[in-house]
């Protein structure tokens, strides 16, 4: 019996990371133990996470399989499209050109801005009166 090639993936966004493993299959989708259209209901987030795939196409060449933890499910998702990205480069060195033109082996560096002392939060400040 002959191992299987896996290739492994980390993306990350905002507090999020996800943990991808990419394998030789029929395009079946598993994030945390369940199906895509389960644990991301809305059909945009569904579309973030297919661009890698489609930018390369090879939607039905791989099994996806995903471990995302933290943050929302948008940043989930931006987290998980950067984790299939690079683990499709690891797949194929020649899908480089493709995925940097489209952006998607780019870390999204926002981050949410800390609470300073004496203010109410990041940027607004406690009102201010004369006397």
């Amino acid at each position: 019996m002959e191992a299987q090639a896996l290739f492994l993936g980390t993306g990350r966004r905002k507090e999020s990371t996800a943990r991808v493993i990419l394998k030789a299959g029929t395009g079946q989708f598993v994030v945390n133990k369940r199906t895509i259209d389960d644990y991301f209901p809305r059909e945009t987030l569904r579309g973030i996470l297919r661009e890698p795939l489609e930018a390369t196409q090879t939607a039905a060449k791989y099994d996806i399989f995903v471990n995302v933890a933290g943050g929302g499910v948008a940043s989930q998702a931006g987290a998980v499209r950067l984790g299939i990205a690079r683990a499709l480069l690891k797949a194929d060195a020649t899908f480089r050109s493709v995925l940097r033109g489209k952006g998607l082996l780019t870390r999204d560096p926002r981050m949410k801005e800390r609470k300073k002392y004496g203010q109410k939060g990041a940027r607004s400040h406690f009102q201010w009166t004369k006397r």
